[in-house]
């Protein structure tokens, strides 16, 4: 009977000692940490692991990283650090009493990487693939009544003109001139559309309009996205370059742009909207010579864009590669941004790092800052609109981009880890799992 009331209360008790444990910072902690992580050669990962909990790395690998800890007065308490020794991957296994699975993170190993810190204003120029139906507009007739042929025949708005006749249309004025011609000669179009990745053909039959004297079908169209943004990084070897942080929609309807073609040149801010609650401000930016190419645009991904720069082309703050650090070495406090407020000069600006969401996939909103820098509040509020993909410095260290501001309070945003765009940009391996498929939330918030 003894026995069994024992058992009765070390089961009980033991029970009460998990659910306490698992509602323990450290173990919230923890449990938040990605199952993948990257961790470059020269830094350490640290974990204050407590009791009941314990760290192994499996013994098969674990020549790739090794653990050291720390005395410390403080009870039951082992700081344990994560010393990285050789390319490779480990297996870390955080456990209850050394028995109860609590987490396993899986660690890539890989070599420093540097890279050459940006800020500078770049003007943007992103063709699309084919051509964008951005709206439709019923047109007026000959005999005065109102008809939409795009509309009857199916044609949405986000779709894609990438043929009328079996002839590649690139341009919103190819699209309008193929059109009259077809009306002219008394032709149908027989129109190529993508809609996501789904190829359609569409006939359709041009109205004459009288206003214009020009055959049409009902679409607004448009063939490229233009606007300023900020240059995050390039990488000295290989010229590979990021910026904005984000991806690029269009202005009507709010999709991403499937990069056909595109160009990156050099940009003047002349002026600054202010940010209020409620209303982000922007940088008022203008090309400086949109003849004078600085790079491509290869991609267009939703951590920004991505091709070859011409570095003998842009001014530098930072003209030596400077480290970048992964997310697990990004902690809440002091950090830097790099940006231009006025015509092309960049310039550092003081900000807080307020959080930083450990993610096991690729994500936005990795990082929540808040600007600091009284002279950067005065003259913009915050963080405006033109200043997406500022890169953000941490200890000497790019860490990552701001990508958006928060609409109720333009002196806080969020940014990117450095990790995502290195990816997207091909300098280190992407993680092929379910997770990196899935795509980011949309919470209350504006592009910058």
């Amino acid at each position: 009977m003894f026995k069994i009331k024992w058992r009765t209360f070390s089961g009980f008790t033991l029970a009460i000692l998990i659910v306490v444990f698992t509602t323990s910072p450290q173990f919230r902690t923890i449990y938040a940490l990605p199952k993948y992580m990257t961790i470059f050669e020269d830094e350490i990962a640290f974990w204050d692991v407590q009791y009941p909990l314990t760290l192994d790395v499996h013994e098969s690998i674990e020549d790739t990283l090794h653990v050291k800890s720390m005395a410390t007065e403080k009870f039951f308490s082992k700081p344990v650090f994560l010393e990285p020794v050789k390319h490779g991957q480990a297996i870390v296994d955080f456990k209850l009493f050394g028995l109860i699975p609590v987490k396993q993170v899986e660690v890539d190993v890989i070599s420093p990487i540097k890279v050459i810190a940006g800020g500078q204003s770049i003007g943007v120029v992103l063709k699309s693939e084919g051509v964008l139906v951005v709206g439709s507009s019923p047109v007026v007739s000959t005999d005065g009544s109102l008809t939409n042929p795009a509309k009857k025949a199916g044609i949405q708005v986000g779709d894609r003109i990438l043929q009328i006749n079996d002839i590649a249309v690139h341009r919103d004025v190819d699209v309008a001139e193929i059109l009259d011609r077809c009306g002219n000669d008394q032709k149908d179009a027989s129109i190529l559309l993508k809609r996501n990745e789904e190829n359609i053909y569409v006939q359709i039959k041009p109205i004459l309009c009288p206003e214009t004297k020009r055959y049409r079908i009902g679409l607004f169209v448009r063939d490229s996205a233009v606007g300023v943004g900020t240059l995050t990084f390039f990488d000295p070897k290989s010229f590979i370059y990021g910026a904005l942080g984000h991806v690029i929609t269009d202005s009507d309807t709010n999709q991403p742009i499937p990069c056909g073609d595109g160009k990156i040149v050099p940009a003047s801010v002349s002026g600054i909207q202010s940010g209020k609650n409620g209303q982000p401000g922007e940088k008022i930016g203008s090309f400086i010579e949109e003849d004078q190419l600085i790079g491509n645009i290869e991609k267009n991904t939703r951590f920004g864009i991505y091709g070859k720069i011409n570095s003998e082309k842009i001014d530098l703050v930072l003209s030596e590669p400077i480290e970048v650090a992964s997310m697990n070495q990004i902690q809440p406090g002091y950090a830097e941004m790099l940006t231009v407020i006025d015509g092309q000069t960049i310039e550092r600006f003081a900000i807080q790092i307020e959080k930083v969401n450990m993610q096991n996939y690729p994500e936005g909103k990795g990082i929540v800052v808040k600007v600091i820098d009284e002279r950067l509040l005065a003259r913009t509020g915050g963080i405006v609109q033109g200043m997406s993909g500022s890169p953000i410095i941490q200890n000497g260290k790019i860490v990552g981009a701001i990508t958006h501001v928060f609409v109720h309070d333009p002196t806080k945003g969020y940014g990117c880890f450095m990790d995502w765009m290195l990816m997207e940009g091909g300098i280190i391996s992407k993680k092929n799992t379910k997770e990196n498929q899935q795509l980011f939330s949309s919470l209350a918030q504006i592009i910058v």
